[in-house]
């Protein structure tokens, strides 16, 4: 299982460099970052800089958008990122949220999200895609290489990740709603006459490593429940799609029960005030908590599964400590064991 890391574009901007250059020195294969251009810094002038400070580690936005973006011009970004640093770039998209959102917006429709993957995806593969009338190629760009990865948890989201998507990513880390939103991927790919197999899973949720005490648990709690608030939001828009039957867990939806709104502020952001209705529960479901042996033992879990990726969300008070604990007691044991020599 790779490991990667979500990080703000929180200035300053060489902070987040610096952390990006950490995680690749501990072993993590994936730099993510949000894209919300008005809360934080513009990322991909960003990525451009974690790129040049880096040599292995892949980048891209977890998650971009159709709808403040043209995508001719995602597209062109990415395929220029490549050129310059060697097809280290990756895609992560979806149908909008806090971007959109903090401009008066909506997010897209998924038949506009369908239409914006075909067209970032040809583009950033140096083949020609259809915009509009329009037939349009990067004259300069036949080596880039770009996978595009979707965001999503709604059953019919779901359905077009396993349509076309190089990638799913879920923005939470419960074991029983990540093996429902997996089989719905694959089933979906596969009646798209698609490998299952092919389309890879990306996990996202904070990890925050402690010694093992209850006080310790109780202040990563407090420190990671702003992410069930996050979650919180996209579920309300599904549960006011679909309601709260159907075929959706309701592991996912029960909790909302008790939310008040949002408050696009403090999005991603440790200690807000609009995550006091997420129970301790949700926390531990959704995050990973406590010692490293706790995080292995989720992360086995998760792997089984068929998760490719587990991408650690930094937004806490512990994210150099975050880093060297993985780089020191996670990622060296989860790593399948190879010895320099074989008995006879």
């Amino acid at each position: 299982m790779d490991i990667g890391v979500v990080l703000q574009c929180t200035p300053p901007a060489a902070r987040v460099i610096e952390l990006a250059r950490q995680a690749e020195t501990h072993g993590f294969s994936h730099v993510w970052t949000f894209d919300s251009h008005l809360l934080w810094q513009e990322p991909y002038v960003i990525h451009s800089q974690i790129l040049a400070a880096t040599r292995r580690v892949v980048v891209g936005p977890m998650v971009t958008n159709p709808a403040t973006r043209d995508w001719t011009v995602t597209a062109s970004t990415f395929a220029t990122l490549n050129d310059m640093f060697g097809n280290r770039t990756v895609c992560g998209i979806g149908r909008g949220d806090s971007a959109v959102r903090t401009l008066g917006g909506q997010p897209t429709t998924l038949a506009t999200l369908r239409e914006s993957i075909g067209v970032i995806r040809e583009l950033g593969n140096g083949r020609s895609a259809r915009v509009g009338d329009t037939i349009v190629r990067f004259p300069w760009a036949a080596a880039s290489r770009l996978e595009v990865w979707v965001a999503g948890y709604g059953p019919r989201a779901l359905d077009l990740t396993g349509e076309v998507a190089d990638g799913f990513i879920l923005q939470l880390a419960d074991p029983d709603i990540t093996a429902w939103t997996i089989a719905r991927v694959r089933a979906a790919a596969e009646r798209a006459g698609r490998d299952p197999g092919a389309v890879r899973i990306c996990v996202a949720a904070p990890a925050y490593v402690t010694d093992g005490t209850d006080a310790a648990l109780t202040h990563a709690r407090e420190q990671c429940r702003w992410f069930g608030g996050m979650v919180g939001n996209h579920v309300a828009d599904i549960v006011a799609k679909y309601g709260m039957s159907g075929d959706i867990p309701a592991a996912l939806t029960d909790y909302i029960a008790g939310r008040q709104g949002y408050d696009y502020n403090q999005h991603g952001r440790a200690g807000n005030t609009h995550a006091d209705f997420v129970p301790d529960a949700i926390v531990d479901r959704f995050c990973l908590l406590g010692p490293p042996d706790d995080h292995l033992t989720r992360l086995r879990e998760l792997e089984k599964l068929g998760v490719d990726q587990f991408a650690v969300y930094l937004q806490h008070d512990a994210k150099t400590a975050t880093l060297e604990a993985y780089g020191e007691s996670v990622l060296p044991r989860l790593a399948h064991p190879v010895t320099a020599t074989e008995g006879a």
